[in-house]
């Protein structure tokens, strides 16, 4: 585990200095959790029997395991006992802190077999308008995260993430009253992020029609607008902080630019890909944001994935 740690660090600190201008990076360790048992969402196919099966690297070949390392428990019973017929992708998705659990399989459902209290869909039930979700709880809050929807892959990296996003905002804008979440998923920091100021206004940007409803029906009784909309074609709104948690492609143009538009003082970037990262730090370098530190989440153990926070800041702002 510290080996992982040391590489993480180094890749990070890396990518920002060859690939994002920065030079000298800060870039430090973070939360680390436990390595093994905490994964809520795994992906695969079927194997022998219907049984659940990774795939191999760059391959659709099978592969079973028993037991998986990194599942939670709630998933490893499904990943060892369930029995998904002839499916061609399986998600298997749980709430560790309410007990939900769901299964979503491709193209239909057929010869599944699960426990009772695992709820089942098919992607073809999806693409009708047909509804499943699981509710999790973070930040002291329950959220409905239903099947087409993002979510964090336990919810202790989902706390671990919503504290140290609150902690940047702290420490470089501790008196905003309107924040701006960014790819706001089902509305994670835009019902978690706190002001120091009375009066805050949240708005949250998202372009997944699934997690829009989650977001909308998770906030109903907050200040929170939520809008639904491409990054790239959203209009701006003044903003002080803008959190952004964009997919593995990173914020790219598009995104730097609603940053910009949006003239706040601070960006607080979640990024779940260095390379993105690194060309995140360069695109909102060229449009006045400067580099003030980055913390590596150790969210992932014994994957190759890397979770990172860093704080931009507008040079007029001031260090």
């Amino acid at each position: 585990v510290e080996a992982q740690t040391a590489l993480r660090l180094g890749m990070v600190r890396d990518v920002l200095e060859r690939d994002g201008g920065v030079e000298a990076p800060r870039v430090a360790a973070g939360a680390r959790l436990a390595a093994a048992g905490l994964r809520t969402t795994v992906r695969g196919t079927t194997g022998a029997d219907g049984r659940f099966a990774f795939r191999r690297r760059r391959s659709n070949d099978p592969i079973e395991i028993d037991p998986c390392l990194v599942a939670h428990p709630l998933v490893e019973e499904l990943i060892a006992e369930g029995r998904f017929g002839d499916a061609e992708e399986v998600t298997i998705r749980v709430g560790s802190r309410t007990g939900d659990r769901m299964v979503v399989v491709s193209p239909r459902v057929s010869r599944v077999r699960v426990p009772d209290d695992v709820k089942v869909i098919g992607s073809d039930q999806l693409r009708k308008g047909r509804r499943a979700w699981i509710h999790e709880e973070v930040a002291g809050r329950t959220w409905r995260v239903s099947a087409e929807s993002f979510f964090q892959a336990s919810p202790e990296g989902a706390d671990a993430l919503v504290n140290e996003v609150q902690s940047m905002v702290d420490r470089w804008a501790p008196n905003h009253t309107r924040l701006v979440d960014l790819c706001c998923g089902v509305g994670l920091f835009a019902g978690s992020i706190l002001s120091e100021e009375p009066g805050q206004t949240v708005v949250g940007v998202e372009r997944n029609a699934s997690a829009v409803a989650d977001a909308r029906h998770n906030l109903v009784d907050e200040p929170v607008r939520i809008v639904k909309v491409a990054m790239g074609r959203w209009r701006p709104s003044p903003a002080d902080v803008v959190v952004a948690d964009p997919a593995r492609s990173g914020l790219a143009h598009e995104g730097a630019a609603a940053v910009s538009e949006s003239w706040a003082l601070l960006c607080v970037l979640v990024s779940c890909d260095p390379a993105s990262l690194g060309r995140d730090a360069r695109l909102l370098g060229e449009v006045g944001y400067r580099h003030r530190g980055t913390t590596v989440l150790d969210l992932f153990g014994h994957t190759g994935q890397v979770e990172a926070v860093s704080a931009f800041v507008l040079d007029d702002a001031g260090a």
